[in-house]
């Protein structure tokens, strides 16, 4: 691995993508575990767990735009094209494939309806609706597409801590008034079965992409107080988790995932309190200069990829244990499906990252940089 010898250095958006990718991987594993528990403790135990982790895809979204902002600065839309060369490259023709390989090896993943002519086949491969966790990835990519937006705003906020607060304040309050038109109209309304795909489009996380370009651009403020009020962030973070996981758990049994969405206004402030949290660990491990930074900013570097294949490598994995291990007790099948399933995940990312790079080497065509 070569990169770990690099003089890349983590900042705080590689440890964000590095949670997130590991947390929605394991909300993968319990979304195939529940449906087979019917002991009411262990589904509740399950529920808790994915509630815990449900930040997943907020940290990932903070961390890219974090990650991009810092990466480029003072960059401007003359350098756009270039930028997007870049990730598409990196970010969308592995979306392309492994969409593909959902739709054409694993059609019975799809959600909410299966394609059945061309038309539909090229409906299910752009809402996200190819596997479970492609959604999120039609989302991601439009932060990439509209990277620009945060581009000028952090030019715009730069050396202006009251409009850094301004735009922290609007943007905090749309995502609530977004989060209780859903809430209120989709989750459960009315227009659930119509209206769903709202949990795909930019909006619904812009929340979490401002924050992002903020923690950059007043990093000097920021990580101090943060790292002074380690304690106060933890205590609100038990107390916005408490809230978060006595909504979910009111609904009673048996345990349904569906109740536990990202788009309910407690939900903000339990991911924003997350992302707080993590960002603060990460400066503390930068401060003393810990061993793990160069692996934390390598996995940041395949997070994506592996992301995407992750379900793949999950869905015959679960097949397997429910073939040879229908004994393992729960306890013992989830942390062991997890392991398996990043292991599988990150290893097949770098090999096919690595074999393409020296295909390409071999045939003299210019190097992408990965990242």
């Amino acid at each position: 691995m070569v990169e770990l010898n690099s003089l890349n250095r983590a900042d705080i958006g590689d440890f964000e993508k590095l949670m997130a990718v590991t947390t929605v991987m394991t909300q993968s594993v319990i979304t195939f575990l529940l449906p087979a528990t019917h002991a009411i403790g262990q589904q509740f135990f399950l529920g808790g767990i994915y509630e815990l982790i449900k930040f997943s895809a907020p940290a990932f979204i903070f961390g890219i735009v974090y990650s991009t902002v810092r990466t480029h600065p003072d960059t401007h839309l003359r350098d756009y094209p270039r930028f997007m060369l870049n990730r598409w490259h990196i970010l969308f023709i592995p979306s392309i494939l492994w969409t593909t390989v959902y739709l054409l090896v694993l059609p019975q993943l799809q959600q909410h309806q299966h394609y059945h002519n061309w038309a539909s086949f090229a409906w299910q491969f752009i809402n996200g609706n190819a596997a479970p966790h492609l959604w999120y990835n039609v989302m991601m990519l439009q932060f990439i597409i509209i990277m620009p937006l945060f581009w000028w705003l952090a030019r715009l906020v730069r050396h202006r801590p009251a409009r850094g607060c301004l735009l922290f304040l609007l943007a905090l309050l749309f995502e609530i008034c977004w989060h209780l038109l859903y809430e209120r109209v989709v989750f459960h309304g009315y227009q659930a079965q119509h209206w769903y795909l709202l949990d795909r489009v930019f909006p619904s996380f812009i929340i979490f992409a401002v924050c992002g370009v903020l923690t950059h651009v007043f990093a000097t403020e920021l990580r101090p107080f943060m790292a002074r009020h380690w304690l106060a962030q933890l205590v609100l973070w038990l107390l916005f988790l408490y809230i978060v996981t006595a909504n979910f758990f009111r609904y009673g049994y048996p345990v349904r995932l569906t109740n536990a969405p990202y788009y309910l206004p407690s939900m903000i402030f339990y991911n924003l309190s997350t992302i707080g949290l993590i960002a603060t660990l990460l400066g503390h491990l930068q401060k003393f200069r810990n061993q793990w930074l160069p692996f934390i900013h390598w996995v940041a570097l395949y997070a994506h990829r592996a992301f995407l294949g992750h379900l793949f490598w999950l869905y015959w994995l679960w097949q397997a244990s429910r073939r040879f291990l229908p004994w393992l007790p729960l306890e013992l099948t989830l942390p062991l499906l997890v392991v398996l399933t990043i292991t599988c995940s990150f290893a097949f990312a770098y090999g096919a990252h690595r074999t393409w790079s020296e295909i390409k080497r071999a045939c003299g065509h210019r190097q992408i940089k990965n990242g």
